[in-house]
């Protein structure tokens, strides 16, 4: 985030051929999981000097997360970058998770090289974390996924699954299958596409995979064969 700042700052950023501009919901949960897709690039010779992977946890409410990317983008004059945010429809008003999401969709009609990705989870990021283990179609409330997150989690060793865990990504590709959550995410919203279904009403749904599947094509091969076929 300190570096983030320092940019902002400058009003500068080291575009590359391939970058991602992360803004995130929360503080610490997602930034932390996308921080293991950052680092792990970093490590690979083949794009690390050819891919930017910033992400920055807002803990600001849904729309806010919009508009702050928006306001980045106009003030650091942000070109040729794809940029996602990640948020949750929680018990945020129905109204606002399906604004931000078209709000979204208005600013891609503006072809100045920049690609805007609604990365939500209804109802929460929970949702996708799980589908690493198995294919959970309940429309429950966070506290049910966590719950069934602590159950997997104790699998494993861990007393329970926490919010803020500085490991996520790790645990998650060491002990679930990444894969196989692209997978079962798509098979979820599958039914949802074209239907016309508001946005708030796609439940349970996440579309944090298709995030995950472009991040992960500039992981180390021996990584990425765990996240695509």
């Amino acid at each position: 985030m300190a570096d983030w700042k320092k940019k902002r700052k400058q009003n500068t950023l080291e575009l590359r051929d391939h970058n991602f501009l992360i803004f995130c919901e929360g503080e610490k949960t997602e930034p932390n999981y996308f921080e293991g897709f950052k680092t792990n690039i970093e490590k690979n010779p083949v794009y690390r000097k050819m891919v930017m992977v910033e992400i920055l946890g807002l803990g600001k409410e849904t729309l806010r997360v919009v508009e702050e990317a928006k306001e980045f983008v106009q003030k650091n004059k942000i070109r040729n970058s794809d940029i996602y945010c990640v948020f949750d429809k929680d018990s945020f008003p129905a109204s606002d998770f399906n604004e931000a999401i078209c709000c979204m969709n208005e600013l891609n009609k503006n072809d100045k090289g920049v690609t805007y990705h609604a990365a939500w989870s209804n109802q929460c990021i929970e949702l996708w974390f799980l589908l690493h283990f198995s294919y959970y179609q309940s429309n429950n409330d966070r506290t049910q996924y966590m719950e069934a997150l602590n159950k997997e989690f104790k699998k494993f060793g861990f007393e329970r699954y926490e919010k803020n865990n500085d490991s996520i990504f790790n645990i998650l590709y060491q002990q679930g299958n990444p894969k196989n959550s692209v997978r079962f995410a798509k098979k979820l919203i599958e039914p949802y596409l074209g239907s016309g279904t508001n946005y708030a009403d796609m439940a349970p749904a996440t579309m944090v995979y298709e995030l995950v599947e472009e991040s992960s094509k500039y992981l180390p091969e021996e990584m990425k064969k765990h996240f695509v076929s």
